[in-house]
């Protein structure tokens, strides 16, 4: 019999997801340029993520696979939107890159109806990341101030996500639970 404790994979997504999402929204806001944001959407939002999905994937959690390979594959996909608009290879247009958030934001309500079976942390997180993308599409086609209340909102987001993130790493060491995530609004049978 094994008894070797795994990790759980979600710590790591949850951290990339949180750190990326919240780096962008300080470029949103005017605060930073892209130069961390994309090192680190490479990296800690795209690959980490990619990682923490495969590793979900591996203990049956569908939802974690499919969530955190995605939005890995989302920070990779816009980093190298921002490298080819930077090196003239391929110029994405205002628009071109609004159509790619309004995809995502179809992607993202699909997870956020599968979120209600998980538990309220998850589901503040994912309605939090579905008004942030609504207001970025917004945003990106005819209201441009939508992406700053964008960036607020989805800086709530990235706290979320931290938070599930912490709830999961401090109820672990301690041996109970500390931080509370809440049941899921919807039960499964």
């Amino acid at each position: 019999m094994n008894n070797i404790k795994l990790g759980n994979p979600a710590v790591v997504g949850l951290a990339g997801f949180g750190m990326t999402t919240l780096l962008l929204q300080f470029h949103n806001l005017g605060w930073s340029g892209l130069g961390p944001i994309i090192s680190m959407g490479f990296i800690f939002g795209g690959l980490a993520q990619l990682i923490a999905g495969i590793m979900e994937q591996k203990t049956g959690n569908n939802f974690g696979f499919a969530a955190f390979t995605s939005y890995g594959s989302f920070w990779i996909g816009l980093g190298l939107i921002w490298l080819l608009n930077h090196f003239e290879v391929y110029q994405s247009s205002h628009s071109d890159v609004g159509f790619f958030l309004v995809g995502w934001t179809l992607l993202t309500a699909i997870f956020w109806v599968g979120s209600m079976f998980i538990h309220r942390a998850m589901f503040i997180t994912f309605s939090t990341l579905l008004a942030g993308f609504i207001l970025l599409d917004l945003g990106h086609f005819g209201f441009p101030v939508m992406n700053i209340v964008a960036a607020v909102v989805l800086i709530a987001c990235a706290f979320s996500a931290w938070y599930m993130m912490a709830a999961i790493i401090l109820n672990d060491l301690a041996g109970r639970e500390i931080l509370r995530v809440g049941n899921p609004l919807i039960k499964a049978k």
